[in-house]
């Protein structure tokens, strides 16, 4: 299903955060929920998935991880801003010990002044850390590698957390 790429750095994820007893959960907007499914993949993960959240809809993410509705009119869902609350939103949702999420425009459509096809912001947020925030514009190059590019950022941001230092060489 994923790229073998892929289905190896979701290994190595899984075995880091197993070894390191670190949980993780997720919280998806552009992927529509394709980094769990990378990281349920492998075998074992539920050693180290405690869940993810697919908020596609803005009331989805306002209802599910508490994104607040002022922030999603004032900056919108594509922003910075909702990356960290969606990050921060499902860490206080669940178990977990790191949470990643994304938002972004995957296309072919949905580009607006300032936020084109390609433009995806993560973020990663772990107990007593302050929250991270990455801002990708992998550019007009199809929606599914928009959204596969996601993924294996994400893998890759789970991964520099959790103590790997090799997590952009898998």
């Amino acid at each position: 299903m994923f790229s073998d790429e892929l289905q190896a750095l979701a290994g190595k994820v899984v075995q880091t955060c197993k070894a390191r007893g670190v949980m993780v959960v997720t919280a998806e907007s552009c992927t529509g929920g394709l980094i769990a499914g990378c990281l349920t993949e492998v075998a074992g993960a539920s050693a180290v998935v405690d869940r993810g959240f697919v908020t596609y809809h803005n009331d989805a993410k306002r209802d599910v991880l508490g994104v607040d509705q002022a922030l999603l009119d004032t900056v919108g869902a594509v922003s910075e801003d909702v990356a960290r609350a969606m990050a921060e939103g499902a860490l206080g949702a669940s178990r977990a010990d790191i949470a990643v999420s994304c938002t972004g425009i995957a296309g072919p459509g949905g580009a607006t002044p300032g936020k084109p096809v390609g433009l995806v912001h993560m973020a990663l947020a772990r107990r007593g850390a302050p929250t991270q925030h990455h801002r990708m514009a992998y550019g007009d190059i199809g929606r599914d590698l928009v959204r596969l590019n996601t993924v294996r950022d994400a893998l890759r941001m789970i991964l520099d957390n959790t103590g790997d230092t090799e997590g952009n060489a898998a």
